[in-house]
């Protein structure tokens, strides 16, 4: 002791240390087994590949956890080994480890409704609930193996730490002591501050999130490379909004025609009901599946199946986002979310052109539904900013009774109570009804328990219910005299929980149905181009004759010859733009992969056989990216060029 001062002291912090890498260790094992059917890896090699790059990022979540635990241990003091003071380290360490830890043990659930680690993006998404604490009931008494999971492997890891004693020693307040003390304390700091940046390298920046990519051979697997609290921290204070430069303002407007105008159709002025329906995946719905290869296919919406045999419908489309609240402002607003969601950016609080400006400038009454409690998945303060005329939640509706216990009112009650308001109503009147009832803990009312096939995954059975409420509310919605003068419109707001290895490659994750529905049927077939969420608000407009110049990144579905087919999306940390026959993935500022459009599984890179059509394409993204992160950060989401 008297040669190399406080090396028990040092031998110690790196022990339990390492005893934190361990455990983050059976945190990744226990996330890839919850979704080993969602990630792709091949075999126990494969794996622990992954594993030793997830070490890295383990390193920076440990280092920024345990900063505290560190300086405390190496401080050049007298006392450290004092009961006391070791004391003090052990709570400091658990209190910091473990609250921190228990994030990854989130996303062994979430992962299967997002397909991506949690981020400062989902912690902000839960401000916006009422009911957090009947949430968390619902969450530990349906995911109860999570919970008890956790709290052992808590309680091993205290158990582990206190065989690791550090015994009192009596210090003299030497030159030699504190020296070396001193001199430990400087190089276990720089050691930090390389681990926390992933190297010592002056060239490179710190290691985020889109590192993890480098080590993978297809994207799901990053994120068994990434642990979710390094994605919390990381983007704990960035902001991914901020404007690019890629190509010339002229090719902008060339490419995208960012302000559009439509004279295709005389005006008109018939009602609009959108029904954006709660993880109402494609997968899901078996008009929008005709003709699958998928062996033993089922589907669970004979209402919508039955709906899309008279209507318009889009068999390749896909949601703008991830999250519910990514769908309303994707739907509404044309305003697709990336890396971070557009409402929970520094910049949703603007004046936004969307469905309910253009609409209510034409004189019609605008309404938001959804049987959540009020403020829900941050609806209500973003319909305040799109300018709702109302809203209409779980407290208008005041009837609990009908609430599921968690979330909100049943679907079908609900939906039964959104006829009855619309028929109140003076028209022409434009309404958006967000589902509830398709949605964890996936369960049905007492009454129709059995009623509904059980189906493949847990979602199934309330696919079946929300279908069957849908049912309810078109036969009651026919008796009114609004009926017959209204365009109505089915979409998801994104996909979830997957039960065919089709929907699970990278390219189809987050597929949903669009559906457009007149009861004279003037819209009626099958549309198989590529197709978005942002495409329906230019749409609407173009089937009303909506004359009049408006801001949109979308497409009319109809017959616009402008813009060509597109999906522009993100995905395993890359954006995903797909058009004509290729899918391009880009980093923010080149192309990274091309991929045949039927290579939905991202089998075959083909980056290295570029051609003129995959150059087009890099254009556009860059174009697309460029101008959307001009528009959201100068606050131009209006028809100001």
């Amino acid at each position: 002791m008297k040669k190399f001062p406080r090396i028990a002291e040092y031998k110690a912090m790196v022990i339990r240390l390492l005893l934190a890498y361990l455990f983050y260790f059976i945190a990744r094992i226990l996330f890839y087994v919850y979704n080993q059917s969602l990630i792709e890896v091949d075999g126990v090699f494969d794996f622990l590949k992954l594993c030793y790059h997830g070490l890295a990022f383990d390193t920076t979540t440990i280092l920024y956890t345990n900063a505290l635990f560190i300086i405390a241990s190496v401080f050049p003091a007298i006392v450290n080994t004092k009961k006391a003071y070791q004391k003090v380290l052990f709570y400091l360490y658990f209190v910091t480890n473990l609250l921190v830890y228990a994030a990854n043990f989130i996303d062994f659930i979430y992962y299967r409704y997002t397909f991506s680690r949690s981020t400062r993006a989902s912690l902000d998404t839960l401000e916006n609930e009422q009911n957090k604490t009947a949430l968390l009931f619902n969450f530990l008494l349906n995911y109860w193996h999570v919970f008890l999971l956790f709290f052992g492997l808590s309680y091993i890891w205290i158990l582990l730490y206190k065989r690791t004693k550090v015994n009192h020693v009596t210090e003299k307040p030497t030159f030699k002591y504190f020296a070396a003390s001193i001199a430990g304390f400087l190089l276990i700091a720089t050691l930090c501050v390389g681990g926390i940046r992933g190297d010592f390298k002056k060239s490179t920046r710190p290691i985020n999130l889109l590192d993890a990519s480098r080590y993978v051979k297809n994207a799901g697997q990053a994120d068994v490379v990434l642990n979710t609290p390094f994605a919390i921290i990381r983007t704990w204070n960035t902001n991914t909004f901020k404007k690019v430069s890629l190509v010339p303002k002229a090719e902008v407007d060339r490419l995208l025609v960012p302000i559009k105008q439509y004279k295709n159709n005389p005006a008109a002025k018939p009602n609009i009901v959108i029904f954006i329906l709660e993880s109402f995946g494609r997968e899901y719905s078996g008009a929008f599946n005709k003709g699958t290869t998928i062996p033993n296919y089922e589907g669970y919406t004979p209402f919508v199946d039955s709906l899309a045999q008279h209507s318009l419908i889009f068999s390749n489309a896909y949601a703008n986002g991830w999250k519910s609240i990514h769908g309303v402002s994707s739907v509404i607003a044309g305003i697709p979310s990336f890396k971070d969601a557009f409402t929970s950016s520094p910049y949703p609080k603007q004046k936004i052109e969307s469905l309910v400006s253009t609409l209510k400038s034409e004189g019609y009454d605008t309404s938001f539904f959804h049987g959540a409690p009020n403020g829900s998945m941050g609806f209500l303060g973003f319909g305040n900013i799109l300018g709702y005329d109302h809203y209409y939640g779980k407290n208008e509706y005041n009837n609990d009774a009908d609430f599921d216990g968690v979330w909100g009112i049943w679907d079908e009650p609900f939906f039964q109570y959104f006829n009855k308001t619309l028929t109140q109503k003076k028209q022409p009147f434009m309404a958006t009804m967000f589902s509830v009832s398709s949605h964890e803990p996936y369960k049905v009312p007492e009454k129709y328990k059995g009623k509904f096939p059980k189906g493949k995954v847990n979602i199934n059975e309330c696919i079946g219910y929300t279908d069957y409420a849908l049912k309810r509310f078109f036969a009651e919605a026919k008796k009114q005299p609004w009926y017959k003068n209204t365009i109505f419109v089915l979409v998801a707001d994104h996909g979830n929980t997957i039960a065919y290895d089709e929907y699970r490659k990278e390219f189809n994750k987050h597929t949903v149905p669009i559906l457009f529905f007149t009861p004279d049927e003037k819209y009626v077939g099958e549309n198989k181009d590529w197709a978005q969420q942002i495409d329906i608000y230019p749409t609407l407009l173009d089937m009303i004759g909506y004359q009049k110049p408006f801001r949109s990144w979308g497409r009319s579905l109809l017959n616009e010859k402008q813009v060509p087919p597109f999906v522009v999306k993100y995905g395993g940390n890359v954006y995903q733009f797909m058009s004509g026959n290729y899918i391009c993935t880009f980093d923010g500022k080149k192309a990274v992969g091309f991929y045949d459009k039927n290579d939905k599984g991202m089998e075959h890179n083909l980056i290295g056989k570029r051609n003129a059509e995959m150059d087009k394409i890099e254009l556009y993204c860059k174009a697309f990216i460029q101008d959307y992160m001009e528009r959201v950060v100068d606050k131009r989401l209006t028809t100001v060029k």
